[in-house]
C-alpha cells in the first residue's frame, strides 16, 4: 500500500465499497466468517482521497480561492 498512489487507493476504496454493496457487510460459510471494512470509515476514507486528488491536480496555491474587497468604514 506504500507504493500506491493516491488514485490507485481511491481505486480500491471504491471496489471495497462496491463488495458491502453487493455483497453485504459479512457472510458465513460453513464455520467461517467474514467481516468487511466499515462501509462508513470507506466512504469518509474516499471522500478524504477525493478531496486530496483535487488539491494535487491544481495548478496554483490559490486556485479556487475567492477575494473579497470591503471598502469603507
Amino acid at each position: 500500500m506504500d507504493n500506491m498512489t493516491k488514485k490507485q487507493l481511491y481505486d480500491e476504496v471504491e471496489k471495497a465499497i462496491t463488495a458491502i454493496l453487493v455483497g453485504g457487510q459479512s457472510y458465513k460459510i460453513g464455520s467461517r466468517s467474514l467481516t468487511r471494512a466499515n462501509i462508513t470509515e470507506l466512504r469518509k476514507l474516499r471522500a478524504e482521497l477525493a478531496a486530496e486528488i483535487a488539491i494535487e491536480g491544481r495548478n496554483s496555491l490559490l486556485d479556487g480561492a475567492s477575494v473579497a474587497f470591503f471598502d469603507g468604514r
